[in-house]
């Protein structure tokens, strides 16, 4: 079975911000935050995705990345 990875902290030096920084933006506790960066979050809201990408000015696909369990 595959696995979803959440590359948001690449994203996050890429745009040279905080954890915390981000999270307040996105409107989540900086708990939660590290729940997607460390990817141990089970769903992710469409809204939060939503505004992840508003706030790091990217594609899901920027953030998101499928890949196959062995």
């Amino acid at each position: 079975m595959g696995k979803i990875i959440f590359n948001i902290d690449v994203m996050l030096a890429k745009r040279k911000m905080k954890l915390g920084d981000l999270a307040e933006q996105v409107g989540i506790t900086p708990a939660n935050m590290s729940v997607l960066k460390t990817g141990k979050a089970k769903a992710i809201r469409i809204s939060t995705l939503t505004r992840l990408c508003q706030v790091l000015k990217c594609q899901p696909g920027d953030i998101l990345e499928y890949s196959e369990e062995e």
